[in-house]
């Protein structure tokens, strides 16, 4: 009986187990009818059930294609509500102009929580399983004071320097007062050429794998393959099909409670989305692969400073039924600085590629503070008021990131030299060192 509960499918039952409940619902047409908090319950057990899935899926093929690009999968699935929801506010845009600002809002809360929950909540939680005895080679205890840090791979170069071009980019999107076809040639081209680049990589060296992916990396490719298709295809449904309601299902629940609807667009809506990549990364940091998870976390961000961005002009025009650039205000740009300059700061960090307790505790004190003192201004203030001094908060906490950002780059611009080169041994296809090894 034991050795039955403790076999890989048991654990892939109990997965599928977890999104029956919203299966049913969704396929008799009944999931409507549900009260929010049971929506909410009811979809949320479905988006954790998928996230199990899909990160199995991502870490079994590793077996026949490059891990990064097997991440660059997971992390497109692991965001696609955050595209439907956008796409969904820029379709609106086009009868409603109003609905542009919510396209913006939403998207740059999601990649500021990738950031300032993700990246962080990651590394503190990846050096907390160390320091509880966990063995993690990505984990380095330095002497000092708050100074154990997570390593990563080297081979997260070539993920950091696009990230990188598309950050620098990013500060120009707000000149033009909209997101045009500038901006998705350039943006979506940085990706395109990414993907290129990474999926000529080598597929025979990978992590050894236990329980599930190991389970279905030992069956025949036909089946292997199947699996993962399958595994994919499921989890990217029950993604698809739950995230948006367990994201309304919260908003309807915060609105009950008095928190603004504009916050909660920005705020809520993108934590709930942002929800299948932030347990998969725990997933994959439970399992002593740091830099697993950073690659999953970085490529969500590159995705979605990118594609998500980009294409967005497309889903308005498309609307529109002609071509037309999409549109925001003052607020939106002083959004879209902000987290231009925080990808920039915490970039700046990874350069090295190590972060510290101190650098994710300043990563997640500056996201947290700024959102509550953002929130402070929407409670004490009429919504007049409260826009003008938000924007010179977010203004405020810009400069702050990039003056930290540039400081910090002065001190690594070694690092940063060594980060091209590592880079371009990835793009020739050269071997690049382990953490901690001479270049």
């Amino acid at each position: 009986m034991s050795s039955r509960l403790s076999h890989p499918l048991t654990a892939v039952g109990f997965a599928v187990l977890l999104t029956a409940p919203w299966v049913f619902f969704w396929t008799t047409g009944s999931a409507s009818s549900l009260s929010h908090t049971l929506t909410v319950a009811v979809s949320g057990l479905a988006v954790l059930g998928a996230s199990f899935l899909l990160a199995w899926g991502a870490e079994t093929a590793e077996e026949d294609v490059p891990r990064a690009f097997a991440l660059a999968i997971l992390a497109v699935l692991a965001v696609a509500p955050e595209y439907a929801v956008d796409a969904l506010y820029a379709w609106q845009a086009a009868s409603d102009p109003s609905k542009a600002n919510l396209a913006v809002a939403n998207m740059t809360g999601a990649n500021r929580i990738l950031i300032g929950l993700g990246w962080s909540g990651i590394a503190l939680f990846s050096i907390y399983k160390a320091s509880r005895g966990r063995d993690d080679d990505n984990v380095v205890h330095r002497e000092g004071r708050l100074r154990d840090a997570v390593a990563l791979d080297p081979s997260i170069s070539t993920e950091i320097l696009f990230l990188f071009a598309a950050t620098v980019y990013a500060f120009l999107v707000p000149l033009g007062d909209a997101i045009d076809a500038v901006d998705f040639f350039v943006l979506v081209g940085l990706y395109v050429t990414y993907i290129a680049i990474i999926v000529r990589g080598d597929a025979d060296e990978h992590e050894e794998q236990v329980g599930v992916p190991a389970y279905f990396q030992e069956k025949p490719k036909n089946l292997r393959v199947g699996s993962v298709l399958t595994l994919f295809a499921y989890s990217g449904f029950l993604i698809f099909t739950a995230v948006e309601p367990f994201a309304h299902g919260l908003e309807q629940l915060g609105l009950q409670f008095g928190i603004p609807e504009f916050f909660m667009i920005q705020w809520i809506a993108p934590l709930a989305s942002e929800s299948p990549e932030l347990i998969v990364t725990a997933y994959l940091v439970n399992k002593a692969r740091a830099t697993a998870a950073f690659n999953a976390l970085i490529s969500s961000k590159l995705n979605q400073w990118t594609l998500l961005v980009g294409t967005l002009v497309v889903v308005y025009s498309i609307a529109l039924g002609r071509y037309g650039a999409l549109p925001f205000d003052l607020k939106q740009e002083a959004e879209i600085w902000l987290t231009a300059a925080q990808s920039f700061f915490a970039l700046t960090v990874l350069v090295n590629f190590q972060i510290d307790v101190r650098e994710a505790v300043t990563i997640l004190v500056l996201f947290v503070s700024q959102v509550v003192l953002e929130f402070a201004l929407i409670e004490l203030y009429p919504t007049a008021v409260a826009e003008q001094y938000s924007v010179s908060l977010l203004l405020g906490y810009s400069v702050l990131y990039v003056v930290l950002g540039l400081g910090l780059l002065f001190r690594r611009r070694g690092d940063l030299r060594r980060l091209w080169t590592l880079t371009a041994k990835n793009i020739r296809g050269e071997p690049v060192p382990e953490p901690g090894q001479a270049d």
